[in-house]
């Protein structure tokens, strides 16, 4: 099995913030993980990053949430997605 792109999304919005979606389905885990997936979601303003989410290899799943970096437990891509337009929209409307 090949990597196949399971979701890819950037939206800009009218203040000129950015949020990018980017999930892979792997034929096998990244070192980290324990599941199939690859996956860098950003949501940023003027190049500096408010939110994040990914697992970078050797790091495992994480985000990033006002400059600090925590574990994040991966359940699915649709939680993970759920998940981080959360995050995005407490920080809009904040």
């Amino acid at each position: 099995m090949k990597a196949v792109r399971v979701h890819n999304e950037k939206f800009v919005l009218p203040d000129g913030s950015i949020a990018e979606l980017v999930i892979w389905k792997l034929p096998k885990p990244v070192l980290g993980s324990k599941h199939p997936y690859k996956y860098r979601l950003y949501f940023g303003r003027n190049g500096v990053r408010i939110v994040g989410y990914d697992n970078e290899r050797g790091k495992g799943d994480h985000r990033h949430l006002d400059g600090v970096e925590m574990f994040y437990e991966f359940t699915s891509p649709e939680k993970l997605i759920e998940d981080f337009l959360a995050d995005v929209l407490e920080r809009l409307v904040a």
